[in-house]
């Protein structure tokens, strides 16, 4: 309306709990700099403070994120948000989207608690570690709409005299020896010819390095660049951290650092024993070699110039028209006799031509000898598009170690052939099926799936009915493909029937690609007095019981009779029969199993009902009325306990999904909480816990 700051906040006052982090983000452009804020109030609507972001460096009319997150204050129950811009004239619009309040939003799986991940609170979780000071800045920076782990905050490293400057994080998580780790954070150079790196490194228990891994950006620009730094803890290793920092800098410049993160490294394929330093050249190309021949290996260069997968690539030069071999270094590949390994490489024709590429695998034993290498499998690479080039062999005896070997003949001077994203592991079943009686469910493993394509997975009974199986994300029917690993527990396979699983496989534009089908296998449920109950969208809350008595089936139908004056016979509007209706008796033999029983019907979802074959009764979906709860007499200390159960058939559930913890593990609880007293005051029982739904 006039020149001046102006502000909006949402109508709605949102519960809080006292004490516990909020974060808030937004989406802005706009003709100024602008801020975001959290406005905390007491129960009686009266603001307690304000926790305002910085505002951002500069304006810009292109989107860009602004966030801030802080703790609740004393006596705070409610929040509102409230977006800020100071601006020089009236009639100005500034344009605000995809507004955000809750709980942080940190990356699943990182060894670092959210307030070193992000800078949205303030820069406690680091340290100087050389010639710098540290400050917090929001530079103006474009993310994806869905990017919900960056933008806002970023810390800025200023570099104190001319020379070398660095920044290490404070926390120190635990590692396993033996277990390959990656970092990775954006860096944000002060010029693009800086030397700005990322460094992975171990302690030992008595705190000293022991092993480091640093990882050099070479940057296109002075935007954000993602740069990741990884390596295998030492035997020795007890503790992690993560460094930044620029070298050979100028007193003054500015290193800016968003989202760090220290993850268990990805593997490219299931069980590759390449670490990912040496199948991603993410930090350079150590461990590889010219065995023979006259090609020239590099790490691509600037960031993001070419590469598959991140920000790097492999590049082989060759400045004649010959062949050479390049070769990985060994890797563990235990008793590894008679086992058929695959060795994957991803090429792609940088420059010139590669009429022959052939990929083959190099065996090691356990001193070191060199076994000799498999016959291999030959390509031509033709230039576009980036092709995926695999290789099978049987190691042969004595085998405890092996390496990837490329052996490329270039056609032109000068060609360039690129590679990335390698693999080499052992090649288990591609569809393996697993009953688990005691369970209740028949585990399938997929394996080799081509990511980025569509998937459906169905159920395959003697009759020929085909039932899709359940997933994560509801019924797999054409769900796409996230990783070449897949492990599906079907909680609603029937028992005592033979069954097999078939895939249908599409590529991503929605076309027939492949199929494939599994072994024939069965559930059993060896006491045909017991039964399951599931729920097939929380299958950890499944539970056997006794079955005391069986329903006496009613079948329901509406009805109408008319009977008709001067006519002997009614006439009779019928509609269609229903489903079964009945009740079943159970009994619950345990304080465990009653408590177990009481999880699964307290939802009120729609369950699963399966008794034993022979017992006269299909597996049906039902729901669950009014439910009796009664001792069976005798002593008070009596742990039976006798259930009634009045039942109504109902459809299978199609739209349900399987709830899981998405990747979820221990190590994000111990980020994120210091003592198991602060857990149990978030989550109200251990399934809260596993699913990441917070009470406080």
């Amino acid at each position: 309306m006039a020149a001046g700051e102006m502000q909006v906040r949402t109508v709605s006052a949102y519960p809080v709990t006292a004490g516990t982090i909020y974060q808030t983000f937004s989406d802005t452009a706009g003709a100024v700099a602008e801020r975001i804020g959290i406005r905390w109030l007491n129960s009686s609507g009266t603001e307690i403070s304000i926790t305002w972001s910085l505002t951002t460096t500069g304006a810009s009319a292109g989107w860009h994120r602004v966030s801030v997150a802080g703790a609740a204050p004393v006596n705070a129950t409610q929040a509102q948000v409230l977006l800020s811009s100071t601006e020089v004239g009236a009639a100005v619009a500034h344009f605000w989207e995809n507004v955000y309040l809750g709980l942080p939003i940190r990356t699943t799986g990182n060894l670092l608690p959210f307030g070193t991940e992000s800078f949205e609170i303030d820069t406690s979780g680091w340290g100087v570690a050389a010639n710098s000071t540290i400050t917090r800045q929001v530079p103006v920076v474009s993310w994806a709409v869905d990017a919900y782990t960056a933008g806002g905050h970023t810390l800025a490293m200023t570099v104190t005299a001319n020379g070398n400057a660095s920044v290490l994080a404070v926390d120190r998580p635990t590692v396993t020896p033996g277990v390959e780790y990656m970092a990775y954070a954006y860096l944000q150079p002060p010029t693009s010819g800086s030397t700005a790196w990322i460094e992975l490194r171990f302690y030992d228990a008595s705190g000293t390095q022991i092993a480091a891994q640093k990882s050099t950006l070479a940057a296109p620009g002075t935007g954000m660049y993602r740069q990741r730094a990884s390596l295998i803890a030492p035997s020795n290793a007890a503790t992690c951290s993560v460094a930044a920092g620029l070298d050979s800098a100028t007193a003054g410049q500015v290193l800016r650092l968003e989202t760090v993160v220290v993850v268990l490294a990805p593997e490219f394929a299931a069980g590759s024993i390449l670490s990912y330093g040496a199948a991603s050249f993410e930090q350079g190309v150590s461990g590889w070699t010219t065995a023979s021949g006259v090609a020239t290996l590099a790490r691509t260069t600037p960031w993001g110039d070419t590469y598959f997968e991140g920000s790097y690539a492999l590049a082989i030069t060759s400045t004649t028209a010959t062949q050479s071999i390049i070769r990985s270094g060994r890797f563990p590949a235990g008793a590894a006799a008679g086992l058929n390994f695959r060795a994957q490489v991803l090429a792609h024709t940088g420059a010139g031509s590669w009429p022959t590429v052939i990929v083959r695998i190099r065996w090691y034993d356990a001193s070191n000898a060199d076994l000799g290498a498999s016959v291999g499998t030959s390509y031509a690479v033709p230039s576009g598009s980036w092709y995926l080039l695999p290789s099978d062999a049987i190691a042969p005896a004595g085998t405890t170690q092996a390496a990837i070997e490329i052996v490329p003949t270039a056609g032109a001077t000068n060609s360039v052939l690129h590679v990335d994203l390698l693999s080499l592991w052992q090649v288990l079943p591609q569809t393996a099926v697993n009953p688990v009686d005691d369970g209740g469910y028949i585990e399938l493993t997929l394996r080799e799936l081509p990511l980025d394509f569509l998937i459906s997975v169905y159920r395959i009974t003697p009759d020929g009915a085909r039932s899709l199986v359940r997933g994560g994300a509801g019924l797999i029917d054409r769900q796409k493909v996230t990783s070449d690993l897949m492990v599906i527990q079907d909680h609603e396979a029937p028992f005592g029937v033979l069954l097999y699983y078939y895939v249908e496989i599409y590529n991503s534009s929605g076309g027939f690609a492949s199929s494939r089908s599994s072994g024939g296998t069965m559930l059993t449920l060896a006491d045909v007095n017991e039964a399951w109950l599931k729920d097939p969208g929380n299958p950890q809350r499944s539970c056997k019981v006794v079955v005391q008595t069986a329903p006496d089936w009613d079948q329901p139908i509406q009805q109408s009779v008319q009977r008709v004056r001067g006519r002997r016979n009614a006439v009779v509007l019928s509609g269609v029969r229903g489903g079964l209706e009945g009740e079943l008796a159970v009994w619950t033999r345990s304080d465990e199993e009653r408590l177990a029983l009481r999880l699964l019907l307290g939802s009120g979802n729609i369950l699963l009902w399966q008794a034993a074959p022979g017992m006269g009764v299909s597996d049906m979906y039902v729901s669950v009325a009014t439910v009796k709860e009664g001792r069976i007499g005798g002593r008070a200390q009596e742990l039976w306990r006798t259930w009634t159960l009045p039942l109504t058939e109902v459809d299978m559930p199609v739209t349900t999904a399987v709830n899981g913890s998405a990747g979820r593990t221990w190590q994000d609880v111990v980020a994120e909480f210091d003592t198991f007293t602060d857990v149990r005051t978030v989550y109200a029982t251990n399934e809260d816990l596993l699913l990441d739904r917070r009470t406080g």
